[in-house]
């Protein structure tokens, strides 16, 4: 890690994550390198590596910010889920994952091959935003229904996670996707994260008694 202020390491690494993140989203996982990178920010490619080794583990970097940012949505709704009932609960929960496309796709796209070229240390400093959004949802049941069992949450846990692992490509289809189910006379449809991840909630809440 470079020398300097953690205000300024910090900086740097979310200029990073930032550039990474604009090439992300317009090429996807294979445009992504660290040459490109550095032609997006005013570091060079060997200052890069001071913060990242390889271009997944920037990606893993930019996985686990995803993962803060969602973490502090659930964490909000834990003191208000007692107050809710499944459907208004469902729809908060629903909500905080509306605007993350990012966590999504990579999760679901490309998550195999980023762990596979990231430093154990990198990957386990994601898997701890990982355990970080397991307990705010295991937070938010607590309070939505007190008298909730652990195996309950856990059982809860582990399904919704299994779902949000293959929710992406259902709402985002590529053109030549389209064109591919049009020849194969599929009829499908694109519905938002938002209805996708609210009826899923639905049937996984636990009902008050």
């Amino acid at each position: 890690m470079p020398k300097g202020s953690p205000e300024l390491t910090e900086k740097r690494k979310n200029e990073i994550l930032d550039a990474c993140e604009k090439i992300y989203r317009e090429q996807g996982f294979y445009g992504v390198n660290i040459k490109k990178i550095s032609t997006e920010i005013s570091l060079t490619r060997s200052s890069i590596y001071n913060y990242f080794e390889t271009k997944e583990e920037i990606l893993l970097g930019l996985l686990a910010r995803e993962y803060d940012s969602w973490c502090e949505d659930l964490e909000e709704l834990i003191d208000s889920a007692e107050k809710l009932n499944n459907a208004m609960l469902a729809s908060q929960i629903a909500y905080t994952l509306e605007k993350k496309e990012i966590l999504l796709r990579i999760l679901n796209m490309n998550l195999y091959e980023i762990e596979q070229n990231s430093r154990i240390k990198r990957l386990a400093e994601f898997k701890k935003k990982y355990l970080r959004s397991i307990s705010a949802l295991t937070g938010i049941l607590h309070s939505f229904k007190s008298d909730i069992e652990d195996l309950e949450c856990v059982e809860f846990c582990e399904t919704f996670s299994s779902f949000l692992f293959g929710v992406y490509p259902f709402a985002f289809h590529t053109e030549k996707q389209k064109e591919a189910m049009k020849l194969a006379g599929i009829n499908f449809r694109e519905p938002t994260i938002y209805q996708m991840v609210y009826q899923c909630l639905l049937r996984l809440i636990p009902d008050k008694h």
